[in-house]
């Protein structure tokens, strides 16, 4: 693991002090968040749906921060209003904020392209644009302040090689890459600018997300491993934070989404990956 000494140094956003929001803040990647950057002397916002997993949330980083040094707000952020007022008390109870995590995000299936209307809208509202409206309430005051700043977006694999079983969540993770990756460009050419943007690209994680698992699956990282790698990746100043996990390690990712990306290259059909005639040549690829 990163040492406290190595973040605070290399990362001054992470200083001792600082304020950190976090959406979807009460379990999973970001409660893991909160926890980590808590023990690094940083002021937490919470930010989730109220109700006991939030309260939860809020005594598990106060008994590492202190009561003073966490704030808990409900938070719902598909809409826009509210992700407004969260900044504003973000703001008004710890003042600067110098890190932002858009982490919020749901992976209930609303099914088939034609199918389920309002789930669809309602899932693209959490996970796509929750990001943005984070990013519209904090980045202008993140950049006037003048100091160092980062906005992190929880993204995923599957919204980079899109596998058929959730179109939709798949729909809303391709949108989040391509967001924050306009961001990342819009930050670097903002002048004077000292906020920067990142893509978190989490592989199986096992959180509030993972559907029909009791227990951490073997295959499945943790939260706190999920944090622990995107530290060091932030030391190297990464924008694609790609994580592995105990069944994919990096060079398998990668050939997946080269494997993608050469569907529009040599025009094979959509998601040939898993198309019966392309089956053979996907393996032979997987094992060169």
């Amino acid at each position: 693991m990163t040492s406290d000494a190595e973040i605070q140094t290399a990362l001054p956003a992470f200083a001792f002090g600082n304020v950190a929001v976090i959406t979807g803040g009460a379990s999973g990647i970001g409660l893991a968040a909160a926890k980590r950057f808590a023990v690094l002397g940083m002021k937490v916002v919470l930010a989730d749906i109220g109700g006991v997993r939030l309260d939860q949330a809020r005594q598990a980083v106060a008994a590492i921060a202190g009561d003073d040094a966490v704030l808990p707000i409900p938070t719902d952020v598909s809409k826009a209003e509210e992700v407004d007022r969260l900044a504003d008390l973000a703001y008004g109870a710890f003042g600067a904020v110098s890190l932002l995590m858009n982490n919020a995000g749901v992976g209930n299936n609303p099914g088939k392209p034609w199918e389920n209307r309002d789930a669809w809208k309602r899932l693209l509202d959490i996970n796509f644009w929750g990001v943005v409206h984070g990013v519209e309430a904090f980045a202008p005051r993140m950049l006037a302040s003048g100091k160092p700043g980062l906005i992190i977006n929880t993204g995923s694999k599957q919204g980079i090689t899109t596998p058929p079983g959730n179109l939709a969540y798949n729909v809303s993770k391709a949108g989040v890459k391509t967001f924050t990756e306009g961001l990342a460009h819009a930050l670097r050419n903002e002048p004077g600018a000292k906020v920067s943007a990142h893509l978190l690209i989490p592989g199986f994680t096992y959180t509030g997300l993972t559907e029909g698992a009791t227990e951490k699956p073997a295959g499945a990282w943790t939260g706190e491993q999920v944090i622990d790698f995107m530290l060091a990746s932030l030391i190297d100043d990464d924008f694609y934070i790609l994580c592995p996990d105990n069944e994919v390690a990096r060079p398998t990712d990668e050939k997946r989404m080269a494997w993608a990306m050469g569907d529009i290259i040599e025009n094979r059909p959509a998601l040939s990956r898993w198309h019966p005639e392309h089956k053979d040549a996907f393996a032979a690829f997987m094992n060169r």
